[in-house]
């Protein structure tokens, strides 16, 4: 018998399968999808098994699979037709889209492979020594009898729970025995909750879904913040689970994952299995195992979480269908959502798209009847939604108030004597965005990137947001030695510090991705604001979405502006989200809400259709400027960037490649550039770019197949190939 095995390999020519004859210790062993070791010229590297047959067609000499790298560890017959459809919708590699499928701990080609289970000792008696004949004999020995005499009483004991030098005696003679038993890390208590009573639009939404559970449909669950969309997903899910399946629910977001995380756990106990990057590799691993053995019918996680190896799935559940966070940046650049499609067609059930702010794309196809439109407009219980004021801070920096505006200071002191609770937005992290010198004209800038530095003052660091790149910031000018250092710009560190100035006995703490980078740090933040040990967070985006906090009655945004002036054709609709869904963390209880948006554009339309709660004419203004632009949900995009270490090299082949594409596509297609990239210098590599919009072309796979091979050997230069990507 021979096996089909692709092998992880770091060359793009060798994305294809290699036939191996399986030896005879392994013939009634080895099955499909699983990982094995294999000789590969003169060394041994890892792969997967893809193809078992009797039929041997290689032309070379057939090797012998060396072994079996995890028994337990198969990828499915799902998993594989969905790797499949990561190559062909992403064009990346097989063993790429493998790979990303699986945790660090279980990838092929782990370097440091090992155990990673985790194991709780246990002692015993011996059943098989005479106990009462070494009790006579050892009497003397008070330690050792008192032992003996426990595990008379137990079954067995925690090893952690009496480990003395006595205990090392009766193992060493054979009195008692240690066995070992696998434990999970993170375990969630039983249920603690009784499932709430649903208003009628709840109701109403879990009836829609619940008559489609065995058939393939998208809803689009279109609720207003605090409208209690976790509720449908909690009584949905226990339809799920009574007709024996399984379910999948994602989040965009870390912090959002602890929250809706404890908040599932209550309900469904330890029938929950979470999935998140700020998991320890050995937690993965322990959250991974207990979904292949079945353990759990509910998943928890990130974008990654889609490759959740459920069998028997039942339905999948994508909470804030509109974060650009289900976007994948890295090869393979999927999209969470298309993988999700995906498998909710191949299962044949449903796939809840739910949020406060639909992206346009699944509007349109909601209007067009392509997903089905449930709508949830009430908040749950007193709560109503948040009075939203605008403030033209062109008209406050006039009054010196460069920062926070008159009204915003009056309401949080308002607020801090009501003892209630105030978020601040600003989606910038740092302390200054910029330094430079007044006396020469230097600026901190990353030599990798050729982009302005961000100074964070707590690590007295300068960084660069983009590779990572850091360096200590010095008191003196690096170039001139002068003591003429500039700080310009705001970011969330310095917004805290000029916060603490005015209140300074307010308790404040900050969320962003500077105090996050530990572990836990999301849910001990979120923890101590949620029992109240803080008065004011003030956080980047991260706090915008999903978070439930019954004592904010405030909710500000410093410099609303910011995600407007980004050159991207989403600009408009990220603010309206980011500024939408902020605004909906005010008055989730019997307490009023109010919001206090600061901006320079106070009649900017998008400004105004959130002050006015208005989705509907945001959309129709927004739609129509896409329509006439000819950008999605209208038409379709691919970015293609050309890169390379030379300037002059990295535009001539984007020239090339552009210069193909004109030859090849339909006429009716629209390919624009080259032109350099929003960022042109990256990690010291030049960057250009080509945009492509379409609708329908039969030819452009074919096409960029093509140039893709093109450059698999080219030492030069490199092209990605990104279908619909995030930002262009």
């Amino acid at each position: 018998m021979y096996a089909q095995v692709i092998v992880e390999y770091p060359v793009k020519t060798l994305d294809k399968t290699f036939t191996y004859s399986i030896p005879s210790i392994l013939k009634n062993v080895l099955l499909v999808g699983m990982k094995v070791k294999v000789p590969f010229g003169t060394k041994e590297i890892e792969g997967f098994v893809l193809e078992i047959t009797d039929i041997c067609e290689a032309d070379y000499e057939i090797r012998e699979i060396i072994e079996i790298i995890d028994k337990e560890l198969i990828l499915n017959e799902e998993l594989l037709h969905i790797a499949d459809f990561l190559k062909e919708e992403t064009l990346c590699t097989k063993i790429k889209a493998l790979q990303s499928m699986l945790p660090s701990s279980l990838k092929a080609g782990n370097k440091k492979r090992k155990d990673y289970a985790h194991y709780e000792a246990y002692i015993r008696l011996n059943k098989e020594v005479d106990i009462e004949s070494y009790i006579r004999q050892n009497r003397r020995y008070e330690k050792q009898i008192e032992i003996i005499e426990l595990l008379e009483n137990e079954e067995r004991i925690s090893k952690k729970d009496i480990n003395n030098s006595s205990l090392k005696t009766l193992l060493s003679r054979g009195i008692v025995v240690e066995e070992k038993e696998q434990v999970y890390r993170l375990q969630n208590k039983e249920d603690q909750i009784k499932d709430k009573v649903l208003t009628e639009e709840q109701q109403n939404a879990f009836l829609k879904i619940k008559e489609s559970l065995n058939e393939y449909k998208t809803f689009l669950l279109f609720g207003v913040t605090g409208s209690g969309k976790t509720e449908v997903y909690i009584k949905i899910i226990k339809e799920v689970i009574a007709s024996g399946k399984r379910a999948l629910v994602m989040v965009p977001e870390i912090s959002l994952t602890t929250q809706i995380a404890q908040r599932f756990a209550a309900s469904f106990g330890s029938d929950v299995a979470i999935l998140h990057s700020s998991l320890s590799v050995g937690e993965k691993y322990d959250e991974y195992i207990k979904i292949i053995r079945k353990e759990v019918h509910v998943v928890v996680g990130t974008r990654s979480s889609v490759f959740a190896p459920l069998e028997n799935l039942g339905i999948i559940i994508i909470d804030e269908e509109d974060s650009p966070s289900y976007k994948q940046e890295n090869t393979p650049k999927y999209h969470a959502k298309d993988v999700a499609m995906y498998r909710a067609k191949y299962n044949h059930i449903p796939l809840v798209l739910a949020t406060a702010t639909p992206t346009l794309e699944a509007k349109a196809r909601a209007d067009k009847g392509v997903f089905e439109l449930i709508k949830m407009e009430k908040r749950v219980g007193a709560s109503t939604l948040p009075e939203i004021h605008i403030v033209d801070m062109e008209k406050e920096m006039k009054q010196k108030n460069m920062i926070f505006s008159r009204l915003l200071i009056e309401k949080i002191k308002e607020k801090l004597e009501k003892k209630e609770q105030v978020i601040l937005l600003l989606n910038r992290r740092g302390f200054s965005t910029f330094i430079t010198c007044s006396n020469c004209g230097f600026v901190y800038k990353c030599p990798s990137c050729d982009i302005t530095m961000t100074f964070h003052k707590t690590s007295n660091n300068v960084m660069c947001h983009y590779c990572g790149y850091t360096i200590k910031k010095s008191d003196l000018c690096p170039k001139c030695h002068e003591d003429a250092l500039n700080y310009y710009g705001l970011g969330t560190e310095k917004l805290e510090s000029e916060l603490q100035k005015i209140f300074n006995e307010a308790r404040i703490i900050r969320m962003d991705q500077d105090v996050t980078q530990k572990k836990g740090a999301h849910e001990r933040i979120i923890k101590a604001f949620k029992n109240l040990e803080y008065d004011i967070l003030v956080g980047t985006q991260m706090v915008s979405k999903g978070l439930d906090f019954p004592k904010v009655s405030l909710v500000g945004v410093i410099n609303a502006d910011a995600s407007l002036n980004i050159p991207d054709f989403r600009s408009n609709e990220t603010t309206f989200s980011l500024l939408s869904q902020v605004a909906g963390r005010a008055g989730r209880s019997d307490i009023k809400g109010e919001v206090i948006i600061q901006t320079f554009n106070p009649d900017n339309y998008i400004i105004q259709c959130v002050k006015n709660n208005d989705y509907n004419s945001f959309y129709r203004k927004e739609m129509d400027f896409r329509r006439k632009l000819r950008y999605p949900p209208y038409y379709y995009l691919v970015g293609i960037k050309v890169i390379g270490k030379s300037y002059e090299v990295a535009l001539k082949e984007a020239q090339k490649v552009k210069k193909y594409l004109d030859m090849h596509l339909n006429r009716e297609t629209i390919c624009l550039g080259p032109t350099t990239a929003a960022v042109l210098k990256y990690k010291e590599e030049y960057r250009f770019q080509i945009i492509i919009k379409y609708r329908f072309d039969e030819s452009l796979k074919s096409v960029l197949k093509e140039i893709a091979s093109f450059y698999v050997t080219n030492k030069d230069c490199y092209i990605d190939i990104d279908f619909n990507p995030n930002r262009i």
